[in-house]
């Protein structure tokens, strides 16, 4: 095994899918931003709100009013520098600082993807993508056109984990034997051009839900395998367009799409190079030098080290909701960060009452007042937020000279068309729970169960 690795550690690639996963990462993030920006929702969701929910031990990352416009500018300057590959250690740990600060000032807004951004930028921090076809490398003059083939491979890797983990998600009963929530989804898209009149049909439902399983589970050994490689991309161009005209989730599927041009070998990315090369007229020779990037034995133990502790925490973040009892999709303990994508359709209502605990004097919270109706519909269905706004609440009214605050809330929840049920506990008294990893005992437990994965 020993010898296997070494061999494996020795080998080499071409530099140039690596270059062009680099630009066209640092290309899509600049679009990205200017999308968020150009639409108003730097303002909308971080500006305007009175209250934004913390994950657990990053309370202190906050939106710090209008200079967040300044987070988001830093974030795109870097993203512009990535692409370019200039000054590029400074511009990739600048960009996941920046992007990742912009990912935690609220959690009402995470996605998957941007969870993924974070990852990716990170991984990109310890990879020689400047090497090659880059500013850095024609300032320094020394080009690398081959370089250590585990770079490469440890996107790859990174991406089959998210695909592959997508998959094993929708191994459940709502997803396979329900079509759960594709049935209550996609009648809603009857407008579609072409397709708009089967989305009414069941079995349509459930082609969907099995194919998308499929694919996730399959595609990553279909893009490593080079008889299938072309075959793939065509059906994760199909699949990723198809996604976003049926639902709107931004940026990611052509992220994904170019994302996967990595599984390709160099001649497309020569010629992917050549074109842009030809368009910006770039010496593309100057960097077609043949030499081999090598790293110092002690840099690449330091390196692959972090790189193999990145890649197995992914491995096995996923799986902590197996720490939890309860049902996943009902509690949500353990459900973020683990691919869990597009799952879940999850509708409620929580009314907050603030008590008196001497004297019984009770009135209701309008949450109007203190939330913007997104972080409503988000922090009424997850328990986390719920606990989070209680101790808000608790604190202002405690502010507001109110005695013995006792915040107590009735909620209901309806998870994948089942009937509305009660989801926290009336009688315990939120204000004294304190957050932790621990399970939350005051969830009301589901009375069903989802099998599967």
């Amino acid at each position: 095994m020993n010898f296997t690795l070494k061999e494996y550690l020795k080998k080499s690639t071409e530099a140039a899918p690596l270059a062009v996963f680099r630009i066209f990462f640092g290309v899509m993030m600049v679009i990205s931003i200017i999308r968020f920006y150009s639409y108003g929702w730097i303002e909308k969701l971080y500006i305007q709100p009175k209250f934004f929910f913390s994950y657990y031990g990053f309370e202190y990352i906050k939106p710090i009013g209008e200079y967040t416009y300044l987070i988001f500018l830093i974030c795109g300057l870097s993203a512009i520098f990535v692409a370019l590959g200039y000054k590029y250690k400074i511009a990739i740990i600048t960009f996941f600082l920046s992007f990742t600060y912009i990912e935690l000032m609220d959690k009402t807004t995470y996605l998957n993807h941007y969870y993924f951004i974070s990852l990716l930028s990170f991984l990109m921090i310890f990879l020689p993508a400047n090497a090659y076809y880059s500013l850095d490398a024609k300032q320094k003059e020394t080009s690398f056109q081959n370089i250590p083939k585990w770079t490469i491979d440890a996107i790859k890797v990174l991406l089959g984990i998210v695909y592959f983990y997508a998959g094993l998600a929708k191994l459940n009963s709502d997803w396979i034997v329900k079509a759960m929530p594709l049935r209550i989804w996609l009648p809603s898209k009857y407008d579609i051009p072409l397709l708009g009149e089967l989305m009414h049909q069941e079995w349509v439902h459930y082609v969907f839900s099995y194919t998308g399983a499929i694919y996730d589970l399959t595609i990553p050994f279909l893009l490593l395998y080079k008889r299938t490689r072309i075959f793939a991309f065509v059906l994760v161009i199909i699949f990723h367009v198809l996604t976003r005209v049926l639902f709107p989730i931004g940026m990611f599927p052509y992220i994904m799409i170019v994302s996967t041009l990595i599984f390709f070998d160099s001649r497309l990315h020569h010629k992917i190079l050549e074109l842009i090369s030809k368009v910006f007229k770039i010496n593309k020779e100057f960097f077609d030098t043949k030499r081999l990037l090598s790293f110092s034995s002690k840099h690449e133990k330091i390196v692959i080290s972090m790189l193999s502790l990145f890649l197995v925490i992914q491995l096995l973040l996923p799986f902590r909701y197996l720490l939890y009892p309860g049902e996943l999709f009902w509690t949500e303990e353990g459900y973020r960060f683990s691919w869990r994508v597009m799952l879940m359709e999850k509708a409620g209502y929580a009314n907050f009452k603030i008590v008196d605990g001497k004297t019984g004097k009770r009135f209701y919270v309008d949450n109007d007042d203190f939330l913007t109706s997104f972080q409503q519909k988000q922090m009424a269905t997850q328990p986390d937020f719920i606990l989070e706004y209680a101790h808000y609440l608790k604190k202002h009214f405690e502010s507001e000279g109110h005695q013995n605050v006792q915040v107590f809330v009735e909620s209901y929840v309806a998870l994948n068309g089942r009937l509305s049920s009660q989801y926290i506990d009336p009688e315990v008294d939120l204000g004294k729970q304190k957050e932790s990893f621990k399970h939350k005992t005051w969830i009301i437990p589901l009375k069903d169960e989802i099998k599967g994965l």
